[in-house]
């Protein structure tokens, strides 16, 4: 009997840029008796279904992006004679839909890192139930990942996660909602030795792949003080400092380290949170701008955010203090109009962010916004006999692009302006613009290189209806690939010892 665990793509790029880390925790969390998981990552290569016998036990992680891809090979790998288990953020959002559509014998619903041995004995045992809470588990209960099993020179970036949940509620994420308001964190020393086996291992670009790594603003410990019980702030200050215990640890590892995350906004308000995060060498973060507009803030619940000139000045403060922003751009808002494009467009060069991404407003299910357009849709349209209310079922390259009717465009205005949104920031000279962040020849080609990828692996293969362009750009993101992943190898460090 093999165990296999497997992450679902409709797209191989041969090449990853960020190691899925949800394989290589159910790989160490797969008990001993079972033998060493076989697992596949299809955004490298896709599955071999001739892998899979009878008796096998197939995992399947899925997000709403690849469900659909996961069900088909759930079903393939139950009608080889496997059974098969779902889990991931859609399972435990739709657990029915795994059994009727996916093949599943059992569903896991929540975190799996505890649950899954269970799991597997249950199955191994003929007494599977249909479905599994994990429920949300502390985090000194967070399994450390198995890198032992990483194929060679597959990913550019390992993974190593600190935190998760997030203390905020915005409209279009369902994060807060599946993973809790209340942030779990690992403690430094399992975090700092986890990243030195993978610096041993020779990586040195390390994603921080948290929910939110600025748990506590600023502004929530003012409140936390001004409340008569101090509970909540000694409780607040305490993830606080642990925060910055990690970064100074952080900051005693090989100085060739390079690390990325993803922060909210308020973080530009906290110069000492900032500076901590250049001294630990955190040089990178995605950053949810999501609109440029205090009416489209307001759309999306984020009203912490700024808008106009001071959202620049706020998004210039992170590279002031060192920190590079991925930032992240919502179109296709209620109060957007086409001046909008070219606005968010010029914030995004104004305020010098190094890469940026451009998406449009995609209800998903566990969001507030999810919730209120289903509402909204008592006749929705179907495309092949599915409603678009269930759109991930849809045939990737006939899904809609934008599914919430806008008051003043139409659905493919928005996503003409934003292809082009997309185009104006990636153009060479743009690019090669940016690129003056780094200093030597050498390094401004590669962020050339890096960009062009980006471009093609996220926007390319995201907005384009054409399924011949969406091919093209697969190919191009394969070509561009390998020599993008030989720019972040470093030779390996066995002996490195954990700060």
């Amino acid at each position: 009997m093999q165990v296999h665990l497997i992450n679902p793509s409709h797209v191989s790029f041969g090449v990853g840029v960020i190691t899925p880390r949800w394989l290589y925790v159910l790989a160490a969390a797969t008990p001993a008796q079972y033998g060493d998981p076989r697992l596949t990552d299809e955004t490298l290569e896709p599955l071999d279904l001739a892998s899979i016998a009878p008796g096998d036990i197939v995992g399947i992680g899925i997000h709403t992006g690849n469900a659909l891809r996961g069900y088909e090979i759930g079903r393939a790998a139950r009608q080889a004679g496997a059974s098969v288990v779902f889990g991931g953020i859609h399972a435990t959002l739709f657990p029915e839909e795994a059994h009727s559509l996916g093949g599943a014998h059992a569903v896991v619903k929540g975190d799996g890192d505890v649950i899954w041995g269970r799991v597997l004995g249950d199955v191994v045992a003929g007494r599977a139930e249909l479905v599994y809470d994990g429920g949300r588990i502390a985090g000194d209960e967070f399994v450390p990942a198995r890198w032992d099993l990483l194929p060679p020179r597959a990913y550019m970036w390992a993974s190593v996660q600190t935190v998760r949940g997030c203390p905020k509620h915005c409209s279009f994420c369902s994060v807060w909602r599946t993973d809790g308001q209340t942030p779990r964190q690992r403690s430094a020393d399992v975090v700092l030795e986890e990243i030195t086996d993978l610096r041993r291992r020779g990586f040195r670009f390390i994603a921080l792949a948290d929910d939110n790594f600025y748990p506590v603003s600023a502004a929530d410990l003012k409140m936390a003080a001004r409340r008569a019980d101090g509970r909540e702030l000694a409780r607040l200050t305490g993830l606080r400092e642990e925060r910055f215990e990690l970064m100074d640890r952080l900051s005693r590892l090989p100085d060739d380290m390079v690390f990325f995350t993803q922060i909210t906004m308020e973080a530009a308000e906290d110069p000492e949170f900032l500076d901590a995060m250049r001294k630990a060498r955190i040089k990178g973060a995605l950053v949810g701008v999501e609109a440029v507009t205090p009416e489209g803030l307001k759309d999306v619940y984020k009203p912490f955010n700024m808008a106009g000139d001071a959202l620049v000045k706020q998004l210039r403060t992170f590279r002031e203090h060192g920190v590079h922003v991925l930032g992240s751009f919502i179109f296709g808002l209620p109060s957007d109009r086409p001046a909008t494009f070219e606005a968010t467009a010029a914030v995004a060069e104004q305020a010098n962010v190094t890469f940026a991404q451009f998406v449009m407003l995609t209800p998903f299910p566990g969001t507030l916004d999810f919730a209120a357009w289903e509402k909204t849709q008592t006749s929705p349209e179907e495309i092949d006999g599915i409603p678009v209310t269930r759109h991930w079922l849809i045939e990737q390259g006939k899904r809609p692009k934008v599914y919430v009717p806008h008051p003043v465009m139409e659905a493919d205005e928005i996503r003409q302006r934003t292809q082009a949104v997309w185009d104006r920031f990636y153009s060479l000279p743009s690019i090669w613009k940016r690129s003056s962040c780094v200093t030597s020849m050498k390094s401004r080609l590669a962020f050339v290189l890096i960009s062009k990828l980006y471009r093609q692996m996220y926007a390319n293969t995201g907005i384009a209806t054409d399924s011949a362009r969406v091919s093209r750009s697969a190919q191009w993101a394969r070509l561009l690939a390998k020599p993008c992943r030989r720019l972040f190898e470093a030779s390996p460090m066995p002996g490195l010892q954990a700060p």
